[in-house]
């Protein structure tokens, strides 16, 4: 036996080294946007866009190699988009918190994170969760992947009338992906191994060789990183020498908790029920050293440079393609650290060949719904709310919001409530705290 497959156990979950490195490289390629994306927003809040693709590339890199060699899962981790904006565009844009104090939340919140792991607080949230919305939550994330994916080909646009419309079919970018989709398509149903990554491929190769996709390389350096590296500012975040820590900064460190916490809640339910990798009762093996991962990556994401780093559902495509361990984990992380020294390329790949990705593995993610029992309203509507909400908000957080919130309602409406269930209506009760404060916001 070799040491890779006693490692990560790859005889026992049925796959092979060669499988496990063409699904990290497909995660890889289905997530390395966020290489451009998130200096591009953080960049809004005055951080240095070098240093912060660096820091993006390092804390990405380090949070997937830690998720495959603490837990043995093939989800990978890079700072978080949705917490991304809201770092720049609430915090700092908005609250006028320097982004050097809004680092520094992000760390305390990555050590809470750690706190209430070892706790077990934050397993007892996931154990609260009922059994039914988990298939919803998978599904919608589904479709949440899928709804990302349209939009990035370019085959879903805004339209003030009707809210989204159909995209332009004379497009070379939605050409390119309806190409793309079909090449996926293809593959998957010829069951060729590693089809979704050998898809990706072509289609950008397609794209390159006919002048469909373009891409603008821009100077970079690695040493750059240094902009933002150990800048953050952890006494203006406690508020030691300042104003004291009032309801503003408690108000964002909330946020980085809480949002943080419900989007990975979802993200690991979605990517380990399409692994085959959940118990039959639905709990989820390791779930402490899942958690124990994204924590320490935030915290070293902070120290980076980055905003809060999180579980990507992304990873579904690099399970699509046949990842069950922890190696497809380390490989997507080995990939991001490589890309720290090619930041500028990572655009090389146009999202028009990414994007057909996301729509095939959106849709495979259906399945879970099977296991829904519609039949029973109490179960169906919350299951159905949180199905719906979460692509049409853009949020996972709201979609779990939702459900929990229909849940604990009917369970209450029919009698239906049991001694365990204390954790559910404290849930409901958070989630509804939250709507207020947000419509009073």
């Amino acid at each position: 036996m070799s040491f890779l497959d006693r490692t990560f156990k790859l005889g026992e979950r049925g796959t092979s080294v060669q499988t496990e490195v063409l699904a990290g490289a497909t995660t890889f390629l289905t997530m390395a946007y966020i290489v451009l994306v998130n200096p591009s927003i953080l960049s809004q809040a005055g951080m240095p866009g070098a240093a912060v693709a660096a820091a993006t590339c390092l804390a990405a890199g380090v949070g997937c190699i830690l998720m495959g060699l603490m837990a043995n899962y093939p989800i990978a981790l890079a700072p978080g988009m949705g917490l991304n904006a809201y770092f720049a565009f609430t915090v700092v844009k908005t609250m006028h918190v320097p982004w050097q104090t809004a680092l520094g939340l992000v760390f305390i919140s990555g050590v809470l994170f750690l706190i209430l792991t070892a706790a077990g607080v934050r397993q007892l949230i996931v154990s609260a969760i009922p059994r039914a919305l988990f298939s919803a939550i998978s599904a919608g994330i589904g479709l949440f992947i899928a709804f990302i994916g349209l939009k990035d080909a370019g085959l879903v646009t805004a339209n003030p009338g009707t809210t989204v419309g159909l995209g332009d079919f004379h497009s070379p970018t939605v050409l390119l992906a309806l190409l793309g989709l079909a090449i996926l398509a293809i593959l998957e149903v010829r069951k060729v191994k590693g089809g979704i990554f050998i898809g990706i491929v072509a289609t950008a190769i397609i794209g390159w060789v006919l002048h469909l996709a373009q891409w603008t390389p821009q100077a970079y350096s690695v040493s750059e990183m240094t902009a933002t590296a150990f800048k953050l500012d952890i006494p203006a975040a406690i508020g030691i020498g300042g104003k004291g820590f009032g309801p503003a900064l408690l108000e964002i460190l909330f946020v980085f908790l809480f949002v943080d916490l419900f989007d990975n809640v979802g993200t690991l339910v979605a990517v380990t029920k399409r692994a085959g990798l959940v118990q039959p009762d639905g709990t989820i093996p390791k779930l402490n050293r899942i958690l124990f991962a994204d924590a320490t990556a935030t915290v070293i994401g902070s120290m980076a440079g980055t905003s809060t780093v999180v579980s990507y559902i992304e990873s579904a495509a690099g399970v699509s393609a046949g990842g069950r361990t922890g190696l497809t984990a380390v490989v997507t992380g080995i990939l991001f650290l490589i890309t720290l020294g090619i930041a500028p390329w990572a655009q090389a790949i146009p999202a028009a060949a990414t994007a057909p990705a996301l729509i095939l593995v959106g849709g495979m993610m259906m399945a879970p719904l099977t296991e829904i029992d519609w039949a029973d309203p109490v179960v169906a509507i919350p299951a159905f709310l949180t199905l719906v909400t979460i692509p049409l908000t853009f949020s996972i957080a709201n979609g779990l919001a939702f459900g929990m919130v229909a849940f604990a309602v009917l369970k209450l409406a029919t009698g239906r409530v049991t001694k365990s269930d204390w954790l559910l209506f404290v849930l409901a009760a958070l989630f509804v705290a939250r709507f207020a404060y947000m419509a009073n916001a």
